[in-house]
C-alpha cells in the first residue's frame, strides 16, 4: 500500500509539472509549512497521513473523491 501512495503523489507532481521546490511554495501559500526535503522523504515513504495527502491536494487543486469499494 505504502508504494501505491507513493506512485500516486509522484505521478500526480509529474503531470502537473510541479518540483518539490514549487509544492512547498504552494504548500505555504496556503498555510501549510513543510520544507522542500520534509515533503521529498514523506513521499518516497509512502507513509503519510490521510491529512498530509488533503494538503498537498489542496495545494494542487486536486479534488478527492471517495469511492465505496465493491
Amino acid at each position: 500500500m505504502k508504494n501505491r501512495a507513493k506512485e500516486f503523489l509522484k505521478k500526480e507532481l509529474r503531470e502537473r509539472k510541479v518540483t518539490y521546490i514549487k509544492l512547498s511554495k504552494l504548500m505555504k501559500d496556503r498555510g501549510f509549512e513543510y520544507s522542500e526535503n520534509t515533503i521529498r522523504s514523506k513521499i518516497n515513504r509512502g507513509s503519510y497521513s490521510f491529512a498530509f495527502l488533503l494538503e498537498i491536494c489542496d495545494s494542487l487543486d486536486i479534488d478527492i473523491v471517495c469511492l465505496e469499494k465493491q
